[in-house]
């Protein structure tokens, strides 16, 4: 990044929410890379019948397109320029993986290393961060369904401050190189380590996400297995909205 690297404040911290989601149940799922929070959050999804966004996938398919654009996603005023040509698409549906800019499938594009390289980079720009937070919100909205489960940054303190349910899922370093070691067959484990730690680095620059708020409860996944985290979060949000 050119310039101060020092993030500017984020603009969004007072923006009031859009009252979109009124009687509907919003579960918010925040916790670093490796944590599982997406596998969790979209099985939970499934198990209550809610809606589901990724709020990631937004952040890497704004990536995706800048690099495919050719722009140097180091200078924050070419990568904000990308925004209004940005024709983003993903599938709220917790049994769909759709993900389209601009009508070019990129759902599995958007999962490169390439892409993973960059992501931060691109999320620490303060006007990507305050569009992303209005697209969030308005496929919130879109939701026909009682519920969503919406995970990623800055959900439980920016995005959703006002969800029913706030989750910070977590897990030790070690639980989440495993559970990532085996999710990538490419990497030696060592290098899966490495991948954490520096993405932990790039993402603590944006926000707090190791920490959870008032109100944000902690789920800690190191001892328990993945259909444990998912009736976890499932017994979580019937404590809170029945």
């Amino acid at each position: 990044m050119t310039g101060d690297t020092t993030p500017a404040p984020d603009p969004l911290e007072d923006t009031l929410l859009v009252d979109a989601t009124l009687n509907r149940t919003v579960v918010a799922v925040d916790g670093p890379a490796g944590s599982g929070k997406s596998s969790v959050s979209r099985a939970a999804a499934r198990a209550l019948g809610f809606d589901y966004q990724d709020t990631g996938a937004a952040y890497r398919a704004l990536s995706w397109f800048a690099l495919e654009s050719g722009v140097d996603t180091e200078d924050p005023a070419t990568v904000t320029s990308l925004i209004e040509g940005f024709d983003y698409d993903i599938a709220i549906d917790p049994s769909e993986t759709r993900v389209s800019v601009r009508g070019t499938d990129v759902t599995e594009a958007i999962r490169e290393p390439r892409v993973s390289a960059v992501v931060s980079r691109v999320a620490r720009v303060p006007e990507v961060r305050h569009y992303m937070v209005e697209l969030f919100r308005s496929l919130m909205a879109s939701s026909d369904k009682p519920g969503i489960v919406v995970e990623g940054r800055d959900i439980t303190t920016v995005v959703a401050p006002d969800a029913q349910v706030r989750i910070l899922l977590t897990a030790s370093p070690e639980a989440r190189m495993s559970r990532r070691s085996a999710e990538t067959s490419t990497q030696s484990a060592a290098a899966v380590g490495e991948s954490l730690a520096s993405r932990d680095r790039a993402d603590s620059q944006v926000v707090d996400f190791m920490n959870a708020a008032d109100g944000v409860t902690t789920i800690d996944s190191t001892d328990i297995d993945f259909d444990q985290t998912v009736q976890a979060v499932v017994d979580l949000v019937h404590a809170r909205t029945d």
